[in-house]
């Protein structure tokens, strides 16, 4: 509130008060005024207010009768009911006229009328005196004069033959007669106001202070605390709480500052990422109160072994970053994230232990590895990754090993619309079927296989109905929503089947069935360009499905034909993760009246070691329908020998790394490897196969090493299924 604001409601205030004391102080004297005037009225007969003129004895009673309030009593006038002067305390006023309008005003509401106002008619030896007096005009009755007691009669009494004055004052009872006019000294009330006022006044104003004292007390204390909170709120946005380290949001205004500074100046920002390795374990296994403490040791560490233009911060989590404004080359940023490396050598101090932790480093700068703060954030958290992945401690981004690049995402992009339009051919296809066997006759138990084709959908894998939306919109974005006669497109993604041909006496005895995605830009590709994509994103499901009903309908084509040979499909281990893929081979088995054993599976024992526990009832469930198992890439993994032997599975297939040392230039003892694994398998009453076979010496080796089956280049490179059926499933080893 401000100064003026409070003299304002301080002089209202008194203002306030002065007019209510006034007001009592004049309802005081008009009550007084009153009772004069009735001591008065009560001495003079009702006929002398009308005939104007009071006896001496009448006048003397008036005198008399008020003698009592001579100490307030400055003058007593009495007023007939025309406004003639009856009667006057000082003998000096012989005559006089009634303020007219007061006179009247009393007259008509027969309630008094006062007024405050100065009397200057007192005479003393220093001449003039003013006085203050409550001059009040107040109304006489016919019930308050002289006779109107005589007005009631005596009992007993005759009444006389005339009129008398009780008889005129019993007909004129309760009217107005007259008017009494009483001044009264007022000074001393005045006097007594004013320093009432002005003790209000002082009061009111001594309050005003205290409170405007208080009121800025109070405003200035909470505006310092408000000032106080938003700075503090301020540095928390900016900083970490834990470590005191700027955080995310001051990291990135700096890098965007230091990024333009560098585009000025022609130099170089670089950009350090460290995540501390099994910090979750560290977490779960002493507690978070002591994970906390690590962190705060961490960042100590950082914040004093790096250059004052340096910035260190937490980003979040166990992860950190460190700016570095001005690095004159990769290498050097590179070796400064090494140094950073060697901070961690030493244990960290948790209470009583003495704890060691590694640390992944991953390094960027820019211009070299982006062009702006969000790329140079997102290529050294890559290049990160890959130090976590590798387990080298400190990676420098690359390219190479960049899977969220445009390019990449952009190729997802086209491999989710491949799908989808292949999904759309194949059901235009079927309908178009449908409708043409409309018009023949079912054959004997063909209504239970059309029923089950027109019927079932094949069970929905995790994330799939999802994934199949935003394939959907990618596909209508990028090709445009087909019409009703649109031309049903040609399938991109084919499968092609390489023959597994049996050493002892060159048959074909199946085939691996190998995804080609045929690029209407790029070509064929192979599986490894596209294969991880789908993983990383979710869509290997929706890949796998196409590839087991591409393989599954050509199995239902060979076998109507009379050629029972073995297909193998290969299934990530995303989906052998869960049991919905045995639903959807038990469906395609049935929908396409093709025998379990016709169907193979390869799994890398990659995927059978990570996730054990889930995998090996999918493998049970497998073998209980008859669909044989192979353990694919075996020899990279980590399995061991008594994982084997507990696996449900029928097959193993040597990787081509240990079959491409026993060529012409051998690797010492790696027949012995092979020769390991062969005796290992059949031990446990598996089968052998062997990839990438390209030469006959190496077939005679595997031959003598006992290796039941192998494929490669030598025999055949993986074909279409129209060339693999010109050849047949017979010899094709000439």
């Amino acid at each position: 509130m401000s100064s003026l604001g409070m003299a304002a409601v301080g002089v209202a205030l008194v203002l306030v008060t002065s007019t209510q004391m006034q007001r009592q102080a004049t309802a005081d004297g008009t009550a007084l005024a009153r009772i004069v005037a009735s001591y008065a009225s009560s001495a003079v007969p009702s006929n002398a207010f009308l005939t104007g003129v009071l006896s001496d004895d009448a006048a003397d009673q008036v005198a008399r009768r008020t003698s009592g309030f001579e100490a307030d009593l400055v003058e007593l006038r009495l007023w007939s009911l025309d406004g003639r002067l009856m009667y006057s305390s000082d003998p000096s006023a012989t005559s006089g006229v009634a303020h007219t309008t007061r006179f009247d005003e009393v007259l008509r509401t027969g309630e008094p009328d006062a007024v405050v106002q100065d009397d200057v008619r007192r005479v003393t030896t220093g001449g003039a005196a003013e006085l203050v007096v409550l001059d009040v005009y107040t109304p006489v009755t016919t019930d308050a004069t002289g006779d109107a007691a005589a007005a009631e009669p005596t009992p007993g009494a005759e009444p006389g033959p005339g009129p008398t004055h009780a008889a005129t004052a019993g007909a004129l009872r309760g009217e107005t007669v007259g008017v009494a006019e009483v001044v009264l000294d007022h000074s001393a009330t005045q006097a007594t106001l004013g320093e009432a006022r002005r003790g209000v006044a002082v009061a009111v104003a001594a309050s005003l202070v205290v409170l405007w004292v208080l009121l800025f007390r109070i405003v200035t204390s909470t505006s310092r605390r408000l000032r106080t909170a938003a700075l503090e709120n301020a540095r928390l946005a900016m900083v970490d709480s834990l470590t005191g380290l700027p955080n995310r949001r001051l990291l990135a205004e700096q890098m965007r500052r230091a990024i333009a500074r560098a585009d000025e100046d022609d130099s170089r920002v670089g950009l350090i990422l460290l995540d501390v390795d099994r910090f979750k374990d560290i977490n779960d296994t002493l507690g978070h109160d002591h994970g906390d403490e690590l962190l705060e040791q961490v960042a100590a560490r950082l914040r004093g072994a790096l250059r004052d233009e340096d910035l260190v911060a937490r980003l979040g989590g166990d992860e950190f970053a460190i700016l570095l404004p001005d690095v004159r080359t990769v290498e050097n940023a590179e070796r400064l994230a090494q140094r950073v490396r060697g901070l961690f050598s030493r244990p960290f101090e948790l209470g009583d232990m003495a704890l060691h932790i590694e640390t992944s480093i991953g390094v960027a700068c820019l211009p070299d590895h982006a062009d702006d703060a969000s790329s140079l954030m997102r290529t050294a958290d890559i290049a990160m990754y890959v130090a976590k992945d590798r387990r080298t401690g400190v990676a420098v981004y690359s390219p190479d090993v960049d899977d969220s690049s445009p390019a990449r995402l952009v190729l997802l992009g086209e491999l989710h619309a491949a799908i989808e339009r292949q999904a759309r051919s194949r059901g235009a296809v079927l309908a178009d079927g449908a409708d043409a066997d409309d018009d023949e006759p079912l054959r004997e138990g063909d209504d239970a296989h059309a029923s089950a084709r027109a019927g079932r959908r094949l069970p929905a894998w995790p994330g799939r109905a999802a994934r199949a939306t935003r394939a959907d919109g990618a596909a209508r974005a990028h090709e445009g929503a087909p019409g009703p006669a649109a031309e049903v497109p040609a399938a991109q993604l084919e499968m092609h089947y390489q023959p597994k041909i049996e050493l002892a006496t060159g048959r074909t005895v199946g085939y691996e069935a190998l995804l080609r995605w045929r690029h209407p830009t790029r070509g064929v590709l192979l599986p490894g360009t596209f294969i991880p994509l789908a993983e990383q994103s979710g869509l290997i499901h929706e890949v796998t499905q196409l590839a087991l009903t591409e393989s599954v309908r050509q199995l239902a084509d060979w076998h109507r034909a009379g050629q029972d040979v073995p297909v193998a499909v290969n299934l990530s281990a995303h989906d052998v993760a869960s049991s919905a893929v045995v639903d959807t081979i038990e469906q395609l088995l049935e929908e396409h009246a093709v025998p379990a054993r016709l169907l193979e599976v390869e799994i890398t024992e990659t995927a059978i070691v990570a996730d054990r526990s889930r995998v090996v009832p999918v493998l049970h469930r497998l073998g209980e329908l008859g669909v044989r198992v192979a353990i694919d890439d075996f020899g990279i993994g980590t399995t061991s020998i008594s994982q084997l032997r507990d696996l449900p599975v029928d097959e193993l297939k040597i990787d081509r790394l240990f079959v491409t040392d026993l060529g012409e230039h051998a690797r010492e003892g790696s027949e012995v490897v092979v020769q390991a694994m062969v005796d290992l398998a059949h031990s446990f009453g598996l089968s052998v196969v062997a990839e990438g076979v390209e030469d006959r010496a190496t077939a005679h080796v595997l031959e003598r090493l006992g290796v039941d089956r192998a494929q490669g280049y030598l025999w055949a490179r993986p074909q279409p299924a129209t060339l693999v059926g010109v050849r047949g499933a017979a010899d094709i080893t000439r």
